[in-house]
């Protein structure tokens, strides 16, 4: 009995062609998804660092550093290009940070710079005497 392949496809090619031919299509789509969600990555550690400077901020300033001092602390925490800074209004003190998460760029130049943003309150550790 013969292979019933070879009568569908007398060159017994059988269907490699077709197979690479739907894994040349479907790559470039992979790689586009994976370059997003890549990115979707960047933008969320770029989040978390930027909680984690403004915390830490708020923190430096409520224990009683100077403001140049607890920025300077905010700044090694924050991405690159962050702005930080500090507040203090009575007994709280409230800093906040924000920085750019640019875009992958290249073929994705359409994807927008993202701004993540965070704010955090502490309360002074600073005691009138008397």
């Amino acid at each position: 009995m013969s292979d019933p392949r070879r009568r569908a496809d007398p060159g017994g090619r059988g269907e490699r062609g077709a197979v690479t031919a739907e894994t040349a299509m479907a790559l470039p789509l992979l790689v586009a998804v994976t370059i997003g969600l890549v990115w979707l990555l960047a933008v969320g550690a770029a989040q978390v660092r930027v909680v984690d400077a403004a915390r830490e901020t708020a923190r430096a300033a409520a224990r009683g550093d100077s403001d140049a001092e607890a920025l300077a602390l905010g700044r090694q925490v924050a991405p690159d290009g962050a702005e930080v800074s500090v507040a203090s209004t009575g007994d709280r003190v409230r800093a906040s940070a924000a920085a750019p998460v640019a875009g992958p760029g290249g073929l994705f130049g359409f994807l927008p710079t993202v701004t993540v943003r965070a704010e955090a309150v502490a309360a002074s550790e600073q005691r009138d005497a008397g």
